[in-house]
């Protein structure tokens, strides 16, 4: 029974904490993840800053989309050296290298795939501890021979590095012999 109730306290002090400090549109989507207050879910996040997913994600006329004026957001294809990250070489098919990135996003902890084709991935990292969400896409570029890439935050100004990081890491996993 205390158990039980000191959850639902501090579950409700926080809500209070976070709902003083956000902007009136973003109270309801901070409310704390369904497993902070059901002892029976894994702790993913204790916050769900998820945003709403894009409506420009995906490949049009060859090209992801570019990132916002915010500096939460990498692309290979900006020109703007505050968003520019490298493309992913590859050395075979583009199926082939989209397939061995479905698996390197498989095994992190805090990625979902939402949607994997033949040459286009597309997945969403969510924070431990905000449950702020990413979205990642990479797509098989056949001109270039190339994976062109982009890694951007759905909310807030700054990431303080996380998604050029995110892209950093993955890179260093897919250019590994073992991957």
């Amino acid at each position: 029974m205390f158990k039980r109730t000191l959850k639902l306290t501090l579950s409700t002090l926080l809500s209070f904490i976070v709902s003083l400090s956000l902007p009136p549109g973003l109270v309801a989507q901070a409310a704390p993840s369904p497993g902070f207050s059901n002892p029976g879910l894994p702790l993913a996040s204790l916050f769900n800053f998820s945003g709403t997913r894009p409506d420009n994600l995906g490949v049009t006329s060859g090209e992801l989309a570019p990132c916002p004026s915010s500096p939460n957001c990498v692309s290979s294809q900006s020109s703007d050296p505050d968003h520019q990250i490298a493309p992913f070489p590859i050395n075979e098919s583009p199926t082939a290298a989209i397939q061995r990135l479905q698996e390197i996003l498989q095994q992190q902890d805090n990625a979902e795939i939402i949607s994997a084709e033949p040459n286009y991935l597309y997945g969403e990292f969510t924070s431990r501890i905000m449950g702020f969400v990413d979205d990642v896409e990479f797509w098989a570029d056949p001109d270039n021979n190339v994976i062109q890439v982009r890694s951007a935050s759905r909310l807030g100004e700054s990431d303080l590095g996380v998604n050029r990081q995110r892209i950093e890491t993955i890179r260093s996993e897919f250019a590994s012999p073992s991957s």
